[in-house]
């Protein structure tokens, strides 16, 4: 069977429905291509999975801290792991059938199965012309204009710590757990490792966590790392920077029914070893640019990704490329944005390419973590001269009222343009403050114009106010 689109779209991720609703809205007829469920990795096996079991931990967690509140629970709360797994599933659900509306509503069609670029044919004379292997057999030839490439990433696997579902995990396998370890080593200490490590944690896990860089969380401003990394250890979980895992160490056994992991780190020219009952390796997603075809077209790579222009183009002008499988931010949210980036400029309405750098990251533990922009270190190399400050959350009332005074908001500025450079935030909730954020670099603002914005009381987001005015030392709360 063949069909014709103005616009395909391989990947039914953030990235490639959102890019198929612009469409769309844009007069297209769109097709997009999904071989498991629309929603992608995010939707099925990270985000919101993820999140929903850092809910339930969160809770546990403050149960757990009743009595801080005047609440006495007469017995320790127990955890049912399988009403957990059940309630993410059934958020995952709801959200899928959300999506599945979306798509019914813009009259975009869905074709799912196993999707390929072909080369020029009978059916088109340039490259992108999909070809589809439906899960009952069917061969569908989806003929297009315009091709959006959105296949995602994968866990990134560590050769000789490969996952077997038991005693080696990736998040995938980590998500579908029938039941809590009584301890987990996690390999990775970026966005993925910390929020696992403070998700089981606050489960009762004992946690160890081994980092390769100097501090966890090392694309992050240096004071929310130190941040973290003493949060993390209050709450009892062993942290081990400057640790290469040494893959050829790993050792499994069985001990009484139960799984024993062992692995050794190289730390501090001394080796160390860690015993647990399973290991994560999390160690950042590998973009899946295997198996889709590319090899039938001029698109080319870029350390492992597709290289891509500001507005999403790859080395084939009619071939455009969003979301994981171009590296860099590999978030839900930036896949979105890059997807109507390119639509808009298939569409000849592209306002401005993507950057990066306005891209707000989150990190779901506890505490949160947010930032958008430079951090100080970043700022400073880049030239800028700077000037920076600092609001702890202890001075917040809300944060006290909360009973989460840790952490703290840091503006980040340049001395003589004024403008906003970064923001970086750790503490409760922060991840519900950064779009105030956002929107100021958006519209290039300045620490008083954020300080000036009137922030309620009481609020966590008086921490961004008073950050902002304490860049010039105008903060009445310090």
């Amino acid at each position: 069977m063949t069909r014709t689109y103005d616009i395909v779209v391989l990947g039914g991720g953030p990235g490639g429905y959102v890019a198929a609703i612009r469409a769309a809205q844009l007069g297209k007829s769109v097709a997009v291509v999904e071989k498991a469920g629309l929603g992608g990795t995010c939707l099925h096996k990270g985000c919101i999975p993820s999140k929903a079991l850092l809910r339930s931990a969160e809770v546990l967690a403050t149960v757990r801290r009743g009595a801080e509140y005047g609440i006495e629970v007469s017995a320790a709360p127990t955890i049912d792991f399988g009403r957990v797994q059940s309630r993410k599933a059934a958020v995952v659900e709801e959200l899928h059938r959300g999506v599945q509306h979306l798509m019914k509503k813009h009259k975009i069609d869905v074709v799912y199965g196993k999707g390929r670029l072909m080369g020029p044919s009978i059916f088109s004379p340039q490259t992108g012309t999909i070809a589809v292997e439906t899960p009952d057999g069917e061969a569908v030839t989806l003929v297009n204009d315009r091709l959006i490439l959105a296949t995602g990433s994968r866990p990134r696997v560590i050769p000789g710590l490969e996952p077997d579902g038991r005693f080696v995990l990736t998040s995938d396998e980590a998500l579908e757990l029938e039941r809590l370890p009584a301890s987990l080593a996690i390999v990775g200490g970026g966005i993925i490792g910390v929020e696992w490590a403070s998700m089981m944690s606050d489960f009762g896990v004992a946690v160890t966590v081994l980092e390769a860089a100097d501090r966890l969380l090392p694309t992050e401003e240096e004071d929310v790392s130190r941040e973290m990394a003493s949060s993390l250890a209050k709450r009892g979980v062993r942290v081990l920077t400057g640790a290469k895992v040494l893959p050829e160490t790993l050792k499994k056994r069985e001990v009484g029914g139960a799984s024993e992991v062992r692995v050794e780190a190289e730390r501090a020219g001394e080796r160390v070893a860690v015993e647990a009952e399973a290991l994560l390796v999390a160690v950042g997603r590998a973009p899946n640019v295997e198996g889709i075809g590319l090899e039938n077209a001029d698109v080319a790579l870029e350390r492992g990704a597709i290289r891509v222009s500001g507005f999403m183009q790859t080395s084939e002008p009619h071939i455009y490329a969003i979301g994981d499988v171009v590296g860099g931010l590999q978030m839900a949210h930036a896949a979105s944005y890059q997807g109507i980036v390119a639509v808009e400029h298939i569409c000849g309405v592209a306002d401005k390419p993507y950057d990066p750098s306005y891209v707000p990251k989150c990190v779901f533990s506890h505490p949160e973590v947010a930032s958008i922009g430079l951090t100080e270190r970043q700022a400073k190399e880049a030239g800028h001269r700077v000037k920076a400050a600092k609001m702890p959350f202890r001075a917040i009332g809300k944060a006290l009222v909360y009973g989460e005074p840790e952490g703290f908001v840091k503006v980040v500025a340049d001395a003589e343009t004024n403008d906003v450079l970064g923001v970086h935030m750790i503490g409760a909730k922060v991840t519900e403050l950064i779009g105030e954020a956002s929107l100021a670099r958006l519209l290039e603002a300045t620490p008083w114009e954020i300080g000036a914005a009137i922030h309620p009381h009481p609020t966590l987001s008086e921490a961004l106010g008073e950050a902002a005015l304490a860049v010039d030392g105008r903060s009445v709360g310090l």
